[in-house]
């Protein structure tokens, strides 16, 4: 029998039971990632991201699991819903609060319902049903005005519309490997143009500085987690966005799971100028946070594009996520690729609206994803108008 509970808290879960549910090399969602949050308040009552983790269990072992976080506003989920909270507010319906099943302030596909990877098939499907309907529990019993799952995989979109959710296209530029040899076997399938481009840009960036290299989170300093906590704040000030995460989450991540880290540092004099942090397993390398402190043309592509390409290519893995936005990355190689999340209204009347909006938002998106896929940087017999710039 499957039993579910909730708890508020990370530390209130065996580590090594949670890490153990299948997270398919996604670290959004690891107990070090999560804890470091925690640990720097960048979730918690004060953020607006309040925990309800709820645990699958049967005969005592922990079989599946979900991060769910009670939300008093949007920020920092990358599935816009504001537009919905307007029309609610409108029409005298109270929004927030929300519950949001999600890795926190990250835009990356990755599985929600955590599930022992060794249940078969019936039994998978038991545990994540039985982890939505206590999902559910959860946002009725808390008053939430609806339910959202986001950036989810492809067999838990099916399965929560099976369930009775909404689901919802949007779509990501991701970078594939084809089984490329080396970055020079990468550029030759573009086209001549567009393979004159990226080394130019490569060249100039490179040499305008002194080093770009890649630090494990086993050899970052005191130093270099300093630079990274500087570089995120200076490039969220730059936009005039919302720093997500607290001062020291940087440290906390690289304390709780330094096998997954590495830091890009772009290097001028003795001075690291520029960085990301760039989290890797064996499925997808993951890039994140970057920033300057001095404004170096090309240099923003080498160290989150170019860089993370090259990498992936060395070490054989399949997938390169950089972010949620940016058609830049289109003539850099990355592609329109679908992403997934899944809502429930509880009032009836905003959840028909919201329904007819996501099916005619879907065409709208289904067009883009081939407006676009028809301005790849490759040679037409790969695919593609080679060459053709995108709008911006």
């Amino acid at each position: 029998m499957i039993t579910t509970r909730v708890v508020r808290r990370m530390a209130h879960v065996d580590a090594a039971a949670w890490d153990a549910l299948e997270h398919a090399g996604s670290p959004f969602l690891r107990y070090g990632f999560l804890m470091a949050l925690e640990e720097t308040d960048s979730i918690g009552r004060s953020a607006g991201w309040e925990p309800r983790y709820v645990l699958a269990e049967k005969g005592g072992r922990l079989v599946g699991a979900a991060a769910a976080f009670r939300k008093s506003h949007s920020f920092g989920e990358f599935i816009f819903d504001w537009e919905w909270a307007h029309a609610s507010e409108r029409a005298g319906l109270d929004y927030y609060p929300k519950l949001v099943v999600a890795a926190p302030v990250t835009p990356a596909t990755g599985p929600r319902l955590l599930r022992d990877p060794g249940l078969p098939p019936a039994e998978r499907r038991a545990v994540g049903v039985a982890l939505v309907e206590a999902i559910e529990r959860v946002a009725q019993d808390e008053d939430c005005s609806s339910l959202h799952f986001l950036f989810v995989t492809d067999e838990e979109r099916e399965l929560l519309v099976e369930l009775g959710l909404a689901a919802r296209a949007s779509f990501q530029f991701h970078w594939h490997n084809r089984g490329y040899r080396d970055f020079d076997d990468y550029l030759a399938r573009m086209s001549s143009r567009r393979r004159k481009q990226v080394r130019k840009e490569r060249s100039r960036a490179r040499a305008a500085v002194d080093a770009v290299e890649l630090v494990p989170g086993a050899s970052m300093t005191a130093a270099d987690l300093r630079d990274l906590e500087r570089f995120y704040r200076v490039n969220v000030a730059a936009h005039g966005g919302t720093a997500y995460l607290e001062h020291g989450f940087f440290t906390a991540l690289v304390r709780r799971m330094p096998e997954a880290v590495l830091m890009a540092r772009a290097v001028r004099g003795k001075r690291a100028i520029a960085g990301a942090l760039f989290l890797e397993s064996a499925e997808a390398l993951y890039g994140r946070y970057w920033g300057a402190t001095e404004d170096v043309p090309l240099l923003h592509f080498e160290v989150t594009c170019y860089l993370g390409i090259e990498r992936c290519i060395e070490r054989g893995t399949p997938l390169y996520e950089a972010g949620a936005q940016g058609s830049h990355k289109l003539l850099r190689g990355f592609e329109p690729s679908p992403t997934h999340s899944v809502h429930r209204m509880y009032h009836p009347g905003l959840d028909r609206a919201v329904r007819r909006f996501l099916r005619e938002e879907a065409t709208a998106v289904e067009n883009q994803m081939a407006r676009l896929g028809r301005l790849s940087p490759f040679k037409e017999d790969d695919g593609g108008e080679a060459g053709a710039e995108p709008d911006e």
